[in-house]
């Protein structure tokens, strides 16, 4: 039997986390490790913030961790190969039957058609910085961190933001397709799947799948790219019911989307690239409105996976949609296949303390 454990997410610990967190001495993680050991659960800790631990039963000790699927939710599980921190890190999805999957087009658009609420699958959790992303390109599409010249990519904290200001993910079966030109942005589209910003009070874990209803949406435009940002909430969280446009959030949560808005426009800075650009002069469209950008975007992916338009270097392979809507539909051993290529899940390496580091410019 292997042994199964998840490390906490990387925080870099500063007073805003602090003020938002229960500040956690060595005593209390102490205790922690101490009822987990007894009750047979064996937590990796490298933070100060327990409330943030993945814990899983302990089968026993191993020089390294061989980590197995990680169960999310009722109906979909994450299994991680390579090293983690590292070029050879991938994420891989398996649904209810143990069938692998890709998360950018197995996973169903909705959770409730009728009452739009959608899932989401999370590539970010809110506070790190590793740059994470559903590989479009790669066979499954596994989330894996985004690389350049070479090096893995860490967003840049632009003062006063810490990492990433909610949980970021995408909503699967969805695509911005880059030959269709926008009429608001007057921009094609990125060639990814649609964005969303989960502005939820929970910490949300690299992977998972949750049900969002969305309040809102941001057009960015990147590098003249058309790049939306969805804006909703996991229906969970304890203040779902009394968030349900984008008015809301101005009035309950002041000050978060201009937040928002001054993170996505200066983000790339750092990076000795320009200030991005918005549609409808910086302002956030309400639900109505975002809920038809997404429906559009899902119909440039229905062609996308049906093989009716130029896929290009993305990787459609799939198990779940039906052969007759879709000729990339792969065995379940070509799945596994595809996944028997990648490393074993291997020891962390080493987050560069460069992530750590503010950048402070002068608002224009």
């Amino acid at each position: 039997m292997q042994t199964s454990t998840h490390t906490f997410p990387h925080f870099w610990h500063f007073p805003l986390l602090s003020s938002i967190f229960p500040i956690a001495s060595e005593a209390i993680i102490g205790k922690v490790r101490m009822r987990c050991a007894l009750s047979g659960y064996l937590p990796t800790l490298q933070t100060s913030f327990p409330s943030a631990a993945i814990l899983r039963p302990r089968a026993r000790q191993q020089r390294l961790r061989q980590r197995t699927s990680l169960k999310l939710n009722m109906s979909f599980t994450v299994e991680e190969r390579g090293n983690p921190n590292s070029l050879s890190y991938r994420l891989f999805f398996k649904n209810a039957e143990g069938k692998y999957i890709s998360p950018f087009h197995d996973i169903p658009i909705y959770a409730d058609e009728s009452q739009n609420i959608f899932h989401m699958v999370v590539e970010v959790p809110r506070w790190t910085n590793a740059k994470m992303e559903i590989a479009t390109k790669d066979p499954l599409n596994p989330i894996k961190q985004d690389v350049k010249k070479g090096k893995l990519r860490y967003v840049a904290n632009v003062f006063p933001h810490k990492g990433y200001i909610w949980n970021y993910g995408a909503i699967p079966q969805t695509w911005e397709d880059p030959a269709h030109k926008d009429g608001d942005t007057d921009c094609c589209g990125d060639n990814d799947p649609i964005d969303v910003c989960e502005i939820g009070s929970k910490v949300c874990s690299r992977g998972e799948v949750i049900t969002v209803k969305v309040l809102g949406i941001l057009a960015m435009i990147d590098e003249g790219e058309t790049d939306w940002k969805v804006i909703a909430i996991n229906v969970e969280d304890p203040e779902a019911n009394n968030l349900n446009n984008i008015s809301d959030v101005q009035r309950l949560k002041p000050g978060y989307l201009e937040s928002t808005v001054d993170w996505f426009r200066r983000y790339k800075v750092p990076d000795g690239k320009p200030e991005n650009r918005f549609a409808f002069n910086d302002e956030f469209k309400d639900k109505d409105f975002a809920i038809e950008v997404i429906k559009s975007t899902h119909n440039f992916w229905k062609a996308l996976i049906s093989q009716k338009t130029n896929a290009g270097e993305l990787n459609c392979k799939n198990t779940c949609v039906s052969a007759s809507d879709s000729p990339y539909c792969c065995s379940v051993d070509e799945a596994k296949a595809v996944v028997g290529e990648t490393c074993p899940c291997g020891k962390d390496e080493d987050i560069p303390s460069s992530v750590d580091k503010w950048f402070y410019y002068e608002r224009k």
